[in-house]
């Protein structure tokens, strides 16, 4: 069991929170165990890691639907989760990823220039992230497996890799921010003299200029293409369940980092057999001859056949329960079953003898239903079944 705190409990919010609401509470946080105000201080830092992670998650539509969902076991290996949040980051990745709240006016000029490595914002954009539609059968839900797909996106311009530059001369160090990617200005406020910094609108915080684009992708660092990805999928996922796999999404401009790629599970539908949640549902049809004496019958399963005896005198609409045959768990033990509806086939059409036949059956006293006290009804075996 993970011994991660809530991420709601972290940023003091609740789940109905906005995304506002989210970086309103994130930056209160991050302000009061900012390494700068708590110079020094491990259990500050460790807080400010925390805090960034749960940004990390919660500010992030996809990532904050799964954790909803699955809590920390959402991220867990296997899940196609990678590697999420502040734990396995450094300050200055922190500092890097979250520019939009450390790099604005009153944050960045509280506590100086803390925008990313060596002093300088990092280079370009984050990619947009990806969504794919991906189908599977019951057995590959049922046991898990590994997808390979082809995925059209903007991938790194081989040519420039990356720069959006000619060649390495064709580089030049902005004018306007000498290189830092980031302008200075001091305000007179009523507490005094306050410096902000800002991303330098020439450069956009680059830090560089191109004299002279990539013939290939003009300028933008990358070009669009083809990626093969493989994607481990768990035991157990339902139809519209959503796994995020981190950087396998749209790869940014001139060197900004890769978005995420979103796959969307599709139940492929099944011959035979229909899934509500965990459990397994299968109708089986037996003649009134099979009822009446018992039978042994062979029925479909997730993973194959599965022999069933019946019972003599088996009534239409009894069910059976194959224990531990149904869907697992997603990160656990728990298992569903499969229950089997048994129909008592009645034929459309008889001929002269079979109708002679019956009507003397329907004479005889032993034909008339004679239902037991303890036969369970419609809704109580409706119940018991999705209970």
């Amino acid at each position: 069991m993970s011994n991660k705190r809530d991420f709601y409990e972290i940023l003091g919010v609740s789940k109905s929170a906005s995304a506002e609401e989210i970086k309103k509470a994130y930056r209160k946080v991050a302000m009061q165990f900012h390494p700068d105000r708590n110079p020094g201080d491990k259990s500050a830092e460790d807080k400010f890691k925390e805090a960034a992670e749960a940004y990390e998650i919660l500010n992030d539509a996809d990532k904050k639907a799964q954790y909803d969902r699955y809590g920390h076991n959402a991220f867990s290996q296997g899940r196609g989760g990678g590697n999420h949040g502040g734990g396995g980051m450094n300050m200055d990745d922190i500092f890097s990823q979250f520019g939009d709240i450390f790099g604005d006016d009153s944050f960045s000029g509280f506590f100086g220039n803390r925008g990313g490595r060596g002093g300088r914002t990092a280079s370009g954009n984050r990619g947009s992230n990806l969504r794919v539609k991906l189908k599977m059968n019951f057995e590959e839900m049922a046991k898990g497996a590994n997808k390979t797909i082809k995925i059209k996106k903007y991938v790194k311009c081989a040519p420039c890799q990356g720069s959006g530059a000619k060649d390495k001369n064709s580089v030049q160090t902005c004018g306007t921010c000498n290189g830092s990617g980031q302008v200075r200005r001091v305000q007179n406020t009523f507490l005094g003299q306050m410096q902000t910094v800002t991303t330098c609108p020439t450069c956009n915080g680059d830090g560089t200029s191109i004299t002279v684009k990539c013939a290939s992708c003009k300028g933008e660092g990358r070009v669009y293409g083809e990626e093969t990805v493989s994607i481990d999928i768990p035991a157990g996922v339902q139809e519209g369940m959503q796994l995020s796999i981190s950087g396998k999404g749209n790869i940014g401009e001139r060197g900004g980092s890769f978005g995420d790629l979103i796959v969307v599970i599709e139940e492929e539908a099944h011959p035979q057999l229909q899934r509500d949640g965990l459990n397994v549902a299968f109708d089986l049809y037996i003649s009134f001859p099979d009822a009446v004496f018992g039978t042994q019958v062979e029925v479909p399963t997730i993973d194959g056949r599965a022999k069933i005896k019946i019972p003599a005198g088996t009534q239409s609409g009894k069910i059976f329960r194959l224990k531990g045959k149904g869907f697992p768990q997603v990160n656990s033990y728990e298992k569903g079953d499969q229950l089997i509806h048994v129909n008592v086939w009645t034929p459309q059409s008889v001929s002269s003898d079979e109708k002679a036949m019956l009507e003397k059956m329907n004479n005889a006293g032993n034909f008339d239903p004679k239902p037991e006290k303890n036969e369970k009804s419609f809704f109580d075996k409706v119940r018991e079944m999705f209970s």
